[in-house]
């Protein structure tokens, strides 16, 4: 498939798609890190944190997916291997064993800070190249993350 297919210009669409898979494979480091966060939590907020840190990774890969899908559907092929996710990701892999929970959660405020970065910046290469399709999937994806950190930095006492 090609860009022009649905109405968009491929030169204008290659930097929409360049973004889009710098911020999968970022999203694969932020979900794995959630999984750890999620099987490693301990304490007494084990039970809210570790339905949240689900609530979280669940969403979170309901989202590599759809990044997936939108750079097939504007005609390209997403990173797709632990290698490209590694080397293209600025989020780094933490050890979450042994973790303290509030730790865990001020690591996941921070990935949700830079992810939101990523996205604002996203936001306005999609509306340089008319993708409205694209706009409206990552501004969905930012809005879910905002309210999300507001809520982490209320548990962690820092709103």
């Amino acid at each position: 498939m090609d860009a022009k297919e649905i109405s968009l210009e491929e030169k204008k669409v290659k930097p929409v798609v360049d973004h889009l898979n710098d911020l999968l494979a970022n999203y694969h480091i932020h979900y794995q890190k959630l999984r750890g966060c999620h099987w490693n939590v301990k304490g007494q907020s084990f039970f809210t944190l570790h339905v949240k840190f689900e609530e979280l990774y669940t969403a979170a890969l309901t989202t590599i997916d759809e990044l997936a899908e939108r750079i097939l559907t504007l005609g390209k092929p997403p990173y797709s291997t632990f290698k490209d996710y590694i080397s293209q990701s600025t989020l780094k892999e933490i050890n979450t064993i042994g973790l303290l929970d509030t730790d865990m959660v001020k690591a996941i405020i921070e990935d949700m800070a830079a992810l939101i970065e990523m996205e604002r910046e996203i936001l306005e290469i999609t509306d340089k190249a008319g993708d409205d399709g694209t706009n409206d999937m990552v501004n969905r994806f930012m809005q879910f993350k905002e309210k999300n950190t507001w809520m982490l930095r209320s548990f962690v006492n820092e709103d």
